[in-house]
């Protein structure tokens, strides 16, 4: 029993009333701001999900997109086919990606302890473009999303090949993080082994033709586009078990920012944390790798955003905060990007780049404990 409870205890009822904890009273408050932010937050990314369905290169009326989203018939049979096969399931991928990506950002940062550690910069996204290389280049087929016309299990191959090469990034960078105590040698040799892992797909190009060579770095740029709704059958459970291991671990990764002492002094087990932290992230990053590109800044930038906003580090707080925040700033990177009435698009991760940059390096400079990568 707290002191609070056992002043109001000794207390009558009337009285206990007009006893006031001022700590209690601004925790309250905060959990009702952060329950009014993650409202609002939830309200705006289906606003968002639904201006991505309805605008595009091609002009179709809202009324008409309306009425084939509910089952209908549009006035053009060509409108039903871009609505259903292109800009849902593009829309869809767009927030399953940024989620995923953002949760991956959160892991990493907290079980390396790092503002800038995430799936790209430690290297992750590097060993996912790796095994798609692997897979698709060696196997001599391409397609849409650079993987697809391989079919279902050569879909899922090509996520599982992306999952297992980013693992295999990561246990390395982990391996690298508990015999050295800079983290800044951590993010050097993710980047090295980055460089690498890059070396060994360029000689794969080397021996490949120019048509998928071209594919491939069209694929580089990162892409929501032509994502099939037979691919989001794996990407969205395969994004849902990541997010999901992260939802369950995070008393696991609250105690991770304490230290690592104290996470040990309350019974953790440090190695299977962190086999499956970096486990989760793998898989989020690989299967996004898959089927959208590497895409870059989303899994850094997201989690500082959500603990601005939020003014938390509490992962019972962020995880679900970086699945809203993620969903919504990946669609606008893609309605950003495809230039809505115009038939150009702009590569997803330039778009990314001019608006993760500046979110880091504005957390990272307004607040000294944001360079330390949590806000307290």
């Amino acid at each position: 029993m707290t002191t609070s409870e056992a002043t109001s205890a000794r207390l009558s009822p009337a009285d206990a009333g007009l006893v006031h904890d001022p700590e209690l009273e601004a925790l309250g408050r905060l959990q009702r701001r952060q329950w009014l932010v993650f409202g609002a937050l939830v309200a705006t990314l289906v606003g968002t999900l639904a201006v991505a369905v309805a605008v595009g290169s091609v002009s179709i009326p809202l009324g008409d997109t309306v009425r084939i989203l509910l089952g209908g018939d549009g006035a053009r049979a060509s409108w039903e086919t871009i609505v259903e096969q292109v800009r849902v399931p593009r829309s869809f991928t767009a927030l399953l990606a940024g989620a995923a990506l953002g949760v991956a950002g959160l892991q990493m940062q907290t079980i390396f302890r790092n503002p800038l550690a995430d799936p790209f910069v430690l290297g992750i996204n590097a060993g996912a473009s790796a095994g798609v290389a692997i897979v698709v280049l060696l196997a001599g087929t391409s397609g849409t999303v650079f993987a697809a016309g391989l079919g279902w299990l050569g879909d899922l191959g090509i996520a599982a090949a992306a999952t297992l090469g980013g693992a295999l990034v990561g246990a390395i960078v982990l391996a690298v993080s508990m015999r050295v105590q800079s983290m800044v040698t951590v993010l050097l040799v993710g980047l090295m082994v980055g460089y690498v892992v890059a070396s060994l797909v360029t000689l794969l190009l080397a021996v490949s033709d120019e048509i998928r060579v071209a594919q491939f770095v069209t694929w580089g740029f990162g892409s929501f586009r032509g994502v099939t709704w037979d691919e989001l059958r794996i990407l969205a459970p395969a994004v849902g078990a990541g997010v999901l291991v992260a939802a369950l671990t995070t008393k696991q990764l609250n105690a991770m920012l304490l230290g690592e002492s104290y996470a040990s002094s309350m019974g953790l087990n440090l190695r299977w944390t962190r086999v499956v932290t970096i486990g989760s992230a793998a898989l989020l990053a690989g299967v996004v790798t898959a089927f959208a590109g590497p895409v870059a800044f989303l899994g850094l930038a997201i989690p500082h955003l959500a603990r601005a906003v939020f003014g938390s580090s509490d992962h019972r707080v962020l995880v679900p905060a970086v699945v809203v925040m993620g969903g919504i700033v990946a669609l606008i990177a893609e309605l950003v990007s495809q230039l809505p009435g115009v038939d150009s698009v702009l590569p997803l991760n330039a778009v990314t780049a001019l608006i993760g940059a500046p979110v880091v390096m504005a957390v990272l400079l307004r607040s000294r404990r944001g360079t330390q990568g949590f806000v307290r």
